[in-house]
Formats: C-alpha cells, structure tokens, sequence
C-alpha cells in the first residue's frame, strides 16, 4: 500500500506560518533584502523592507487624508455653532414677542446665508391673530407640519407654504422645519427656508443644526401661543 501523498504547501499556509512565528525574519535577516517583490509605483522590483516602507507611507497618506477631513468637518461646524449662538442671541435680545417672527426670519436670512424664509404659526394667542405671520397656512399645511418627525430637505416639490416666500418662483430646494412644543406634538408652525441652488438642500443631508434650529425657534415663538 503507497503512502498517502503530502498534500501541497499553499500561500494560506506559509502566511499562517509566518504570523505564528514572528521572529522568522529576525533569524533570517538576510531574506529582507533578498526577497524581491515589485513596486505598484512603476513596476520596478524592490526588497520587501522597501514594499513595507511603501505601504506604510500609502497607510500614512490615508491618514493624513482622513485627519485632513476630520479638520475640515471640526472647522465647518464650530463656524456653523457660531452662526447658530449668534442667531440665538437676537433671539433673546427681542423685547416686544409680536416681533420674533420677523426677527427669526430675518436673522436667519443674515446668519446662515439663507436667500430666502418664511413662517406660518397657528393656534397663538388671540392678541396676535390678525398678524401677518398667523394667518395663510390651511390645514393641508397644518396636516404637513405636523406629519414630519424630521426636517424636510429637498427638491421644491410645489409645497403650499412655498407661496409664503417673497419669490416663490426661485425656490428650486427647500427646508420645511416643523415648529412643536415638545417631540411628538402637533405642529404649531411651519418654517420654511430656500434657495435658487437645487443641490443646497438635499435629501439625505445631515440635519442636526437644522434640528437645532427648530427646537430653538419652537422655543422662542411659543411666548406667541395660546394657553
């Protein structure tokens, strides 16, 4: 009866080897210099401490690249932050409620850039019924406002409350930011900002200062509801 034959030895088998015994290479140092491998920067063949080096400095650049961003996204909302304290502090600076509407609106047009924003607000105090700001959202919108659990961000899609703005005509995307007393309540106001660039407000977008925003504004315009 013949032996049974050696089965072959496989790459998985020497790679499994190797990260056994790790201090192979320490014992066969000259191996590092005379294994050649080739370079993917040129196809030139080089030793394997020059292939290392190489996917170290590739690793390295990756890095570098990701810190790079990380920086950048820091950089990005720490000026976000400011623009969003600064917004807030003219929101504490107004005396008469009657005017926080328009002072929210404008403010946010100035701070963040906006080119344009509006607002509705329904069920406020019998003082301020007849203003502007309380009187054109129809239960449709009421019904929008208070369907959405998170900021809208996208494409105008002909909404209603776009017909608030001053241009609705160049509205190409949108913000609808619902106003609410608390998570989970109706709606008490819709806030509505847009801009002629059909990619700055997009579906997917992160939403967290925008968020921010209308939980502050909810805040600040409750002093107009109704008891």
């Amino acid at each position: 009866m013949s032996p049974a034959a050696t089965p072959p030895i496989t790459e998985a088998d020497i790679a499994e080897f190797l990260i056994q015994a790790p201090d192979f290479f320490e014992r066969h140092a000259e191996l590092l210099t005379a294994v050649q491998l080739t370079s993917p920067h040129g196809g030139r063949a080089v030793s394997l401490q020059e292939r290392q080096a190489e996917m170290l400095r590739e690793k390295i650049k990756v890095l570098e690249q990701r810190l790079m961003e990380m920086m950048r996204h820091g950089t990005e909302n720490m000026l976000i932050a400011d623009k969003l304290l600064r917004w807030t502090r003219q929101l504490f600076l107004v005396h008469r409620a009657v005017d926080l509407p328009v002072v929210l609106v404008s403010e946010i047009c100035a701070q963040f850039n906006v080119p344009q924003a509006a607002l509705r607000l329904w069920d406020v105090a019998e003082v301020y019924v007849a203003e502007p700001f309380a009187y054109g959202a129809s239960d449709d919108v009421k019904s929008l406002a208070t369907s959405l659990t998170a900021p809208y961000c996208g494409v105008n899609a002909g909404f209603e409350a776009v017909q608030w703005l001053e241009d609705p005509q160049a509205a190409a995307s949108l913000v609808l930011l619902p106003l609410r007393a608390s998570a989970g309540a109706p709606a008490f106001g819709l806030l509505v900002l847009a801009s002629p660039d059909s990619a700055r407000y997009q579906a997917g977008m992160a939403t967290d200062f925008l968020e921010r925003i209308g939980e502050l504004a909810s805040a600040a315009l409750s002093r107009l509801r109704s008891a």
